[in-house]
This record gives C-alpha cells, sequence and structure tokens, in this order.
C-alpha cells in the first residue's frame, strides 16, 4: 500500500466534490478510479477524478495500491478518525477548546437528546475501563519481563 502524505490535514479544508469521494471511499473500502466516477453520478472526466484521488492520498486521507496497472484505493484513515479532528477544530475555534462547551452546544440546538447521551457517558466509561485494564496489563507485563530477566 503506497502512501504519499502529510499528515494532519484539517478536514474542514476539504472541498465538496473531496469530500463526496472520500465518503464513497469509506463506504466501498476498496475502489478504483473508474468506480468512482461511475458512484458519483455526475459527468466529470477520469482525470478529474484521478487528480482529486491524488490529492486525497497528498492529504492523508487514502493509500493506494497497484493491481493488474491499475490504482486501487483505500482508506488511510477511518471516518470517525477524520471526524474526530474537524470536531476538535470545531472545539478549539468556536468552544475556547471546551469538549464540554460543544456537547452543551449539541443539547441546547437538540442534535443530541438524553438517551444518546446516556449511551455515549457508556462508551466513555467503557473506553477508560478498557484503557485502565490497558496500562494495569502492561505494568503487570512490564513487572513480569523485569523479573523474567533477573
Amino acid at each position: 500500500m503506497t502512501r504519499n502524505t502529510h499528515a494532519g490535514h484539517d478536514p474542514s479544508e476539504l472541498g465538496e466534490l473531496e469530500r463526496g469521494i472520500l465518503s464513497i471511499v469509506w463506504r466501498k473500502a476498496s475502489i478504483t478510479a473508474e468506480q468512482v466516477r461511475e458512484e458519483l453520478g455526475r459527468p466529470l472526466k477520469d482525470s478529474t477524478i484521478r487528480t482529486v484521488l491524488r490529492r486525497l492520498e497528498e492529504k492523508g486521507y487514502l493509500a493506494h495500491a497497484v493491481e493488474n496497472r491499475t490504482f486501487v484505493y483505500r482508506p488511510a484513515e477511518t471516518r470517525q478518525h477524520v471526524a474526530g479532528r474537524a470536531a476538535k477544530r470545531i472545539v478549539d475555534w468556536f468552544c475556547d477548546g471546551s469538549v464540554e462547551a460543544l456537547l452543551v452546544g449539541l443539547v441546547d440546538s437538540k442534535m443530541l437528546d438524553r438517551a444518546e447521551l446516556q449511551r455515549l457517558a457508556e462508551r466513555i466509561a467503557a473506553a477508560q475501563q478498557g484503557n485502565s485494564a490497558g496500562r494495569s496489563a502492561t505494568a503487570r507485563d512490564t513487572a513480569g519481563d523485569k523479573e523474567g530477566s533477573r
């Protein structure tokens, strides 16, 4: 898999066509330029599609492999990771770095309801438990490695 990337591109700077193509690649997981053109459902030249795919790769969103002389594109980052970077930008710009302010704004604008907040709280708690368990296991493994090397 080949990547010519600049890490950390700001997702808010993606154009409409770039976002549309990236969405298609995320949905299909593996796709050629010709398949992207067909999926778009609008008349664009093959060279335009290839240029956008190359730029998305340069920005770090896609990677490609060559199969039978055809470039096959795959996501280099998950949709969730890119969304997280975009949300961070919003938090930094509009909420002075406060995720709490963003969440309150989402509740106030009725984008999040009580049930969604509860699910979010449960996922956060599970992730924190997973991280704690992972740190504890790592500490135990490290201690075991030290004892074994004595």
